[in-house]
């Protein structure tokens, strides 16, 4: 009878003492709700209660320049953006990885801007595509691929580990959001309402050697295959703002890539007349991104062309999909209200996706 009480009390010790790491390990990890929201939106994809025939992965350049309620309102496009904050190529290779866990798309669009990175960039970039991302083969592929100098992988195992220190500067948020999180995006499409008309930008610099990367390129290759081996038509495509640089010579590699591999790509930097863009007032950080107005433009032709060259089910008829797409809709015309009140009151942005980062 001692013996089973020890293993009992053992038993309960050991439940105690994991119930609480998880539990400092939930309040310390960053909660990305305020500020910096880039955090959030990698893990929102594992909510989705409907199908998506397009799903977009990339860095900034997809999910603040098209806007997935706009797709689905005009065309019945039901739509993803699995994007993140400089989101390289093989994490975007092991994100659609991920994706195919839970169905299989039959349009995937990739933005090309991240080729022009051939190693692990950021910690701090890294944590806000990985830490979102529920763990399977993929994720460890991802989290090996991407660690900088000095990471290690037990510390993306076990956060505690890497965001301990936290505990001495916790905010409200960390207790607000210790069990469930706002949703910061509209199925990956982060708004913003504001304008500030594109400004000048530096010359960009002249390069040694303007071939892209092997290794960024050689997970260009297996995302190909990827898509190829499930059926699924992979767009390439460039955003149309023009900073950070896109150089003419990696375009014309994309250009030849394309061809040799039977792949649409689409350069909307040539483009921002026929998708309708004045960047005057479609842009609200001075010609980096676009915001609402630019974004629903995007959408308009984006969606347009989709339709037309693949056939896409119109979600619309469909009763019970649309029937969650209101909901989105509701949402995404409620922050985009809010938004608009606090330019009139406030002359600025003073809701959580304020500030958001640069990538």
């Amino acid at each position: 009878m001692k013996r089973v009480k020890k293993i009992i009390f053992a038993f309960v010790i050991a439940c105690f003492v994991i119930c609480a790491f998880a539990f400092l390990q939930r309040l310390v990890m960053p909660k990305y709700q305020t500020g910096i929201v880039e955090g959030s939106m990698i893990e929102e994809y594992y909510d989705e209660e409907v199908p998506h025939e397009v799903v977009f992965i990339g860095d900034c350049e997809v999910y603040e320049n098209i806007s997935t309620v706009r797709l689905y309102e005009k065309y019945g496009v039901s739509s993803y953006i699995r994007g993140s904050a400089q989101q390289l190529a093989w994490q975007s290779y092991y994100l659609l990885e991920d994706t195919l866990r839970y169905e299989t798309p039959k349009v995937v669009v990739f933005n090309v801007l991240s080729l022009k990175y051939d190693t692990p960039q950021s910690e701090a970039y890294n944590r806000m595509t990985l830490d979102g991302m529920r763990w399977s083969k993929s994720k460890a592929k991802a989290v090996n691929a991407s660690m900088t100098e000095g990471e290690h992988f037990v510390e993306y195992v076990f956060p505690l580990l890497r965001y301990h220190s936290r505990i001495f500067e916790l905010t409200e948020d960390d207790f607000v959001h210790l069990f469930s999180k706002d949703k910061v995006t509209h199925s990956g499409y982060y708004m913003r309402v504001d304008s500030k008309p594109e400004g000048e930008f530096p010359e960009p610099m002249p390069l040694r050697d303007y071939t892209l990367g092997e290794n960024a390129m050689s997970y260009l290759d297996r995302m190909t295959e990827l898509c190829r081996e499930n059926g699924i038509e992979l767009v390439l495509m460039k955003a149309p703002t023009k900073y950070p640089h896109w150089y003419d010579e990696w375009d014309r590699q994309i250009v030849e890539y394309a061809a040799d591999n039977g792949l649409q790509y689409l350069n909307f930097i040539d483009m921002r007349d026929e998708v309708g863009l004045d960047m005057s007032v479609d842009t609200y950080d001075a010609g980096l991104h676009l915001n609402l107005s630019g974004a629903e433009k995007m959408a308009d032709f984006f969606g347009c062309w989709l339709t037309e060259c693949f056939e896409l089910t119109d979600f619309r008829q469909d009763e019970r999909v649309s029937g969650i797409w209101k909901e989105k809709s509701d949402y995404y015309y409620e922050m985009k209200q809010k938004q608009t009140s606090e330019l009139e009151q406030y002359g600025e942005l003073v809701s959580f996706g304020a500030n958001a980062v640069k990538d």
